[in-house]
């Protein structure tokens, strides 16, 4: 693992607050590949036997039954996943899929384990990391329970707003197909919603999105700290680990 990689995955806070010897013991015998878009990394029910950081491009963390797929999560550099498989030595939940060119890194499980039973300060760095992604699935849940798609869509986008600066007019960081999928809507849905919230102020030229008037659209939205994350370092329930710390963004299910 080259210098400057070592240094972005010791900055995350799984082991940010670790000696420099377990960190060595931990990736040690961890190996980095790259991966062309479209790959395949984990498939529902596989045997997990690594912990996945996600260095550079992006993934898909999806799930299917009956011929039906659906979106669970997209990641971002520096991200972790399937950490609470590893943990329990169980199957994967979910498959995960690059996006686009991306760069992995894989850290031996066994090694993970086996940091967790030997130093406590790890093994509680691990727990609130779980715990974060706990809760960022609760708010998840209560986010699709809760709301009608419109309503969805009008906190993801005013999430997005602030999450890009603040400014009236950001870009969408998916595809809408994608976009659809992650609020749990299907692509006519989606489309529907995006004319209907025109109503409320909504410009969308391409993936450049205007939000025109701000307040207008927040009546709709209600945007609830129970449910939502609207600040910079976070994306509605995404962020819930690091957010509990004021630090980056991560996906409530990327840890399960």
């Amino acid at each position: 693992m080259r210098n400057v990689d070592a240094e972005r995955v010791r900055a995350l806070p799984l082991f940010s607050g670790v000696s420099d010897e377990l960190f060595r013991d931990v990736t040690g015998g961890c190996f980095l590949q790259k991966f062309p878009a479209g790959t395949t990394l984990l498939m529902e029910g596989d045997p997990v036997d690594f912990l996945y950081v996600l260095l550079d491009g992006s993934v898909e963390l999806g799930a299917s039954w009956n011929d039906k797929e659906t979106t669970l999560a997209v990641l971002q550099p520096v991200s972790t996943f399937i950490l609470a498989a590893v943990v329990l030595e169980a199957d994967a939940l979910m498959s995960a899929q690059t996006i686009e060119r991306s760069d992995i890194l894989m850290l031996s499980g066994e090694a993970l384990r086996r940091a967790m039973k030997e130093d406590a300060q790890f093994g509680f760095a691990v727990a609130q990391e779980l715990s974060g992604c706990y809760r960022g699935l609760v708010r998840s849940i209560k986010n699709q329970r809760l709301r009608g798609g419109l309503e969805r869509l009008a906190n993801y986008l005013i999430t997005q707003r602030v999450k890009q600066g603040g400014g009236e007019t950001f870009t969408l960081p998916h595809e809408k197909r994608l976009l659809a999928s992650l609020l749990g809507m299907t692509p006519e849905n989606l489309s529907r919603a995006f004319s209907t919230i025109a109503d409320y102020g909504v410009v969308v030229n391409g993936p450049q999105v205007t939000i025109a008037r701000p307040v207008v659209l927040e009546r709709l939205a209600k945007p609830d700290p129970l449910i939502d994350n609207h600040r910079p370092h976070g994306l509605g329930p995404v962020g819930e680990a690091q957010r509990e710390r004021g630090l980056g963004d991560h996906s409530p299910q990327a840890g399960l």
